[in-house]
C-alpha cells in the first residue's frame, strides 16, 4: 500500500497490484485477476470529492468546446451521418442536433466520441502509456441520457473511467508493443458504465474483460500517413464498451483471464509470458481522484508540443530575424523524440502536403508555425496553405529532435506536481550564436504559469462555439452543466450544445453508406 498525491497536494491511498501471465494449468483465482479488481474499484460506492466533481464539469465543458468546433469535418459528419440511422426514442443526445433527436446510445458515443477527439484539443495524460481521459465521457453520458440516470450518477461513472485509465496508463505501456492507447481506454470505460449502472462487481468484470479483448489495436493508427481514424479510434473504443456492459449485463461471460491468460493480452500482446507489471488502484472504501492528476489543451496538438508551443511563443521576441536561424534542436524526453519528434522516422511528419493529423504530431512543423506566427490556431496552423509556404518549409526542414535522458526521467517522474512534458530548446543562429530556454510544463497545466481554472473552460467554450451556436445556447448549456451535481434524469439528458447558428452537415440518413 502507498499513500499518493494529486495535484492540489492531498494524500489517497493506492495499492500497487502485481499482474503477469499464468499458464493454464495454473489456476488465477478471480479475485486475483486485473479486471476483477478493477471491477471492484468500480463498484465500491464511494462518494465524489467536491474537487473531482468541480473538474468532470471542467471536462464536459472541454469536450463540448472542441466537439463543437470541429462539428462539420468530415470525420465528424460521417459518424454523425451513421449515428442518426439508428433513432431511438428516449435515447442518447448527438452533438448539434436538436435536444429532441435521440439515437441508440453507442451510436450517439460514436458520432460525439469522433467530434471530441477529431482536432486533438481536449484533455490527456501520459506516464507509462498515453490517454485522453475525457474520451471516457461520451460512452457514459449516453448511456446516462438513454438509461435515465441523474447527475450524481454520471459524476460517479466519470470518476471511475478517469480514475481506471489513469491508473493502467501508469503501470501499462502499450506503445513499445505498437498496441494503441485505446487498448486502456475499453475497459476504463466499461467500469465507468459498471459504476454509472450501479452493476455488481461480477457484472462489470465480465464487461471490462469483454472491453479490452475487441479494444486491442495497433498503433498504425498514429504512425506514417496519419489518417481520420485517429479521431474514430476512441470512439470505437466507447462503443464497443457500451456493447461489452450490455452483453455482460444479459449474464454473459468473456475471454478469462483476460491480462493474464497464457494466450491473452500480456502473453502475446505485450511484454510476453515472463513479463509483470505493477499498477497502482484505489484501496476499499477510498475516493477516486485521479482526473485531478490530468491536464487539457489550450493548443490544438498533440499534448507533447503544449509547453513547446508556449515556448517557442517565449523565444519568438528573441529572434531578429527567422532566415537568420540556421538550426534548431528540442532535446527532450523519449515519448515525444519518438512519437512527435525526428526520433520516429517518419518522413511524413516533414512533409508538406501531410494530412491536419500528421501535421499535429510533428513537433518539428508544430515549433516552427509556433516561432513564426507567435500564436497558435485550431484551424488557420493547419491549413494546407500554411503548411505550404516556402518559408515554412524551409525553417520546418531545420528542426530536430534529440531525446535527453533527464527529460525522459522527469516525464515518468511519479510526483503529478514535478512530471515535466516539455523540453529545451536552442537555436542556433547562422552567425553562430545560440538562444536557449526550456520550459517544463504548458502554461495551462496545473504546475504551469497560468493553470485552466472554470473561467479558462467557459472562455475557450465560448471561443470555439463561437458563430456556431446562439448566446442563448451557450448560457442554456453552460449553466445546465455546472449544476451537475443536482441535475435530476431529464435534465442530464439535455447535456448537448445545439447548433442553432450554422448550418449542420449529413444531420439526416443518406445513402453514401450502408447505414
Amino acid at each position: 500500500m502507498m499513500r499518493a498525491a494529486n495535484d492540489t497536494g492531498e494524500d489517497y491511498i493506492m495499492i500497487d497490484h502485481t499482474v503477469r501471465v499464468y499458464p493454464s494449468k495454473e489456476k488465477l483465482a478471480k479475485e486475483d485477476q486485473l479486471a476483477w479488481k478493477i471491477a471492484a474499484v468500480a463498484s465500491d460506492a464511494v462518494e465524489v470529492e467536491p474537487a473531482v466533481v468541480d473538474m468532470i464539469v471542467n471536462r464536459i465543458i472541454d469536450n463540448a468546446s472542441v466537439a463543437i468546433a470541429a462539428i462539420n469535418r468530415e470525420p465528424v459528419a460521417a459518424a454523425r451521418a451513421q449515428a442518426v440511422a439508428h433513432p431511438r426514442a428516449g435515447g442518447a443526445a448527438v452533438f448539434g442536433l436538436p435536444l429532441e433527436r435521440r439515437v441508440e446510445a453507442e451510436w450517439a458515443a460514436w458520432a460525439n466520441g469522433t467530434a471530441v477527439r477529431e482536432l486533438d484539443f481536449h484533455d490527456t495524460f501520459l506516464a507509462a502509456d498515453y490517454s485522453h481521459p475525457a474520451d471516457n465521457i461520451p460512452p457514459i453520458l449516453a448511456v446516462a441520457q438513454q438509461c435515465g440516470k441523474d447527475g450524481r450518477a454520471l459524476i460517479r461513472g466519470l470518476a471511475t473511467g478517469y480514475e481506471i485509465q489513469i491508473d493502467l496508463v501508469k503501470g501499462i505501456c502499450l506503445h513499445e508493443h505498437k498496441i494503441d492507447h485505446i487498448a486502456h481506454l475499453g475497459p476504463s470505460a466499461a467500469a465507468g458504465l459498471g459504476t454509472l449502472m450501479g452493476l455488481p462487481t461480477e457484472t462489470i468484470y465480465q464487461a471490462v474483460q469483454q472491453a479490452l479483448h475487441v479494444t486491442c489495436t495497433t498503433r498504425q493508427s498514429r504512425k506514417g500517413e496519419i489518417s481520420s481514424w485517429k479521431a474514430f479510434a476512441p470512439a470505437h473504443a466507447g462503443k464497443l464498451a457500451i456493447e461489452a456492459a450490455d452483453r455482460a449485463m444479459r449474464g454473459e461471460k468473456s475471454p478469462s483471464p483476460i491480462y493474464e491468460g497464457e494466450d491473452s493480452v500480456i502473453a502475446w500482446m505485450l511484454s510476453g509470458p515472463d513479463a509483470s507489471y505493477k499498477l497502482p488502484l484505489p484501496a476499499k472504501g477510498e475516493a477516486k481522484q485521479a482526473i485531478l492528476e490530468s491536464y487539457t489543451k489550450e493548443h490544438s496538438a498533440e499534448y507533447q508540443s503544449q509547453a513547446l508551443i508556449d515556448l517557442a511563443f517565449k523565444l519568438r521576441p528573441k529572434v531578429p530575424d527567422i532566415e537568420a536561424i540556421d538550426k534548431i534542436v528540442i532535446r527532450t524526453s523519449h515519448h515525444t523524440h519518438y512519437v512527435i519528434g525526428s526520433g520516429s522516422g517518419d518522413p511524413q511528419k516533414m512533409d508538406p502536403k501531410a494530412s491536419r493529423e500528421t501535421l499535429d504530431h510533428s513537433i518539428m512543423y508544430i515549433f516552427a508555425v509556433a516561432l513564426q506566427d507567435g500564436a497558435w490556431h485550431h484551424i488557420r496552423s493547419y491549413t494546407p496553405e500554411r503548411a505550404g509556404r516556402a518559408d515554412t518549409v524551409r525553417l520546418w526542414h531545420k528542426v530536430a529532435t534529440v531525446e535527453d535522458p533527464g527529460w525522459t526521467k522527469r516525464y515518468h517522474e511519479p510526483d503529478p506536481n514535478k512530471r515535466a512534458f516539455g523540453g529545451r530548446v536552442e537555436i542556433t543562429l547562422k552567425d553562430g550564436r545560440v538562444i536557449a530556454d526550456e520550459l517544463a510544463v504548458a502554461n495551462a497545466h496545473a504546475a504551469g504559469a497560468r493553470p485552466f481554472a472554470r473561467a479558462d473552460y467557459i472562455r475557450k467554450f465560448e471561443t470555439l462555439t463561437e458563430g456556431l451556436i446562439s448566446p442563448g445556447e451557450s448560457r442554456r448549456f453552460l449553466d445546465l452543466v455546472q449544476r451537475l451535481p443536482g441535475l435530476e434524469a431529464k435534465r442530464v439528458a439535455e447535456i448537448n450544445v445545439v447548433l442553432d447558428k450554422a448550418t449542420l452537415t449529413h444531420a439526416e440518413r443518406d445513402n453514401r453508406g450502408i447505414f
